[in-house]
């Protein structure tokens, strides 16, 4: 017998319970036979953040991961997708594999992360070398983020943070903004445009601006469920969100 909605996968989304973007953002790019069933990390609305702060905050969502891991497993959902990305590329590449790790172990089932999908979208396009991505985020957190990536042979050309002065701020950031970063990002010599941070409004700028800079442009979020999707063995191809869940 199977869950009569989840005739294919049934997943467990864990987010802040401070953001707003990504599961409709998920939802959107559900497909018929799979369900989403988000479970929120309790995590307060920091105010006025700095590098100091930020790393504060995202430690304690890090800390209540496996609370939420612990609700959401009472459904009996077959895979766990994260909506949170920047844990997710703390300590580069040994420190995201082992954060996934505790969470699975938790869990006893798979978890697909944020910073692993960029990767595999990147693999996915092909001839992406070079990069340049913005963030919502404080300097100290773009480090690690371009710290992952060269883990992975990725060269950071430029980033960008746009600093949001809390956590439910990083929501309200305007299409403008974020399309006003992308063209100041863009140079002959990126191969590709990444966003990360999941509580941005950025899957279809994204979707977008892959027409009018012609090049890859990666959101976190478009990324992150295309590879849950991917890892549990579902092809399905999306129209209108960007290439990746277009094409590969």
């Amino acid at each position: 017998m199977h869950d009569q909605l989840a005739w294919r996968k049934t997943f467990g989304v864990l987010g802040p319970s401070t953001n707003t973007i990504v599961q409709p953002d998920f939802d959107d790019m559900r497909v018929p036979g799979v369900t989403n069933h988000y479970s929120r990390i309790i995590v307060e609305d920091a105010q006025a953040l700095s590098d100091e702060s930020f790393m504060a905050g995202t430690l304690e969502i890090s800390e209540n991961t496996l609370e939420a891991v612990r609700g959401v497993m009472t459904c009996n959902p077959d895979h766990l997708v994260m909506g949170m990305s920047a844990v997710t590329f703390y300590g580069g590449a040994e420190g995201s594999t082992k954060w996934k790790r505790n969470v699975e172990q938790a869990a006893g089932i798979g978890l697909t992360m944020g910073s692993e999908s960029l990767v595999a979208a990147i693999a996915a396009y092909g001839n992406i070398k070079k990069v340049a991505f913005l963030s919502p985020y404080f300097p100290i957190a773009n480090k690690h983020v371009r710290h992952y990536l060269a883990d992975h042979g990725i060269e950071t050309v430029a980033d960008h943070c746009l600093r949001c002065p809390s956590w439910t701020a990083i929501s309200q950031v305007s299409e403008k903004t974020l399309i006003d970063t992308l063209k100041s990002l863009d140079d002959d010599n990126v191969d590709a445009l990444l966003q990360v941070g999941t509580n941005l409004s950025m899957v279809r700028v994204a979707a977008a601006a892959e027409r009018w800079l012609n090049k890859p442009v990666i959101a976190i979020n478009t990324a992150t469920y295309w590879n849950a999707l991917r890892n549990n063995g579902i092809q399905d191809k999306i129209v209108g969100l960007g290439r990746l869940l277009e094409r590969y």
